[in-house]
């Protein structure tokens, strides 16, 4: 398994899939799966803001919800919308149909084991960080 290559002081997560698939994922399987994704279930549209740009962004998450919570698995380590949404404190995203404000990310550390998240992403986090956020 490999680690995020992130520069500075941020935090080095593992990553479970390879810099080609995130390319490939970001540039042709995203697109096509945008517009599916209020109909596949688990699969969502998260909306943030560039922490730079300010440039709103929409990327396409596996996500994980359990009551006021949402989880989602982040086997591509700190990809630039987990930087983001980090840094603004707060996004949007749209499940199946409708729009949940997200506040208050953070990062659960690989091996955490934390009971408050649903089974499937407990199993994950086993290998992989978690973010994790509150649902207002």
């Amino acid at each position: 398994m490999a680690v995020d290559k992130s520069a500075g002081g941020e935090p080095k997560l593992p990553v479970v899939f390879p810099p080609w698939l995130d390319r490939l994922q970001t540039k042709y399987m995203n697109p096509v799966f945008k517009p599916l994704s209020r109909f596949l279930p688990g699969t969502s549209v998260i909306k943030h803001r560039g922490r730079k740009s300010g440039k709103p962004y929409e990327t396409v998450v596996t996500t994980y919800r359990k009551g006021d919570v949402l989880s989602v698995a982040l086997g591509h380590g700190m990809a630039d919308w987990v930087k983001n949404v980090v840094a603004a404190g707060e996004a949007d995203v749209r499940l199946f149909r409708s729009e949940l404000h997200l506040t208050n990310p953070r990062i659960v550390p690989p091996g955490a084991a934390d009971a408050s998240l649903p089974w499937a992403v407990r199993l994950q986090n086993r290998k992989v960080a978690v973010l994790v956020t509150d649902i207002v």
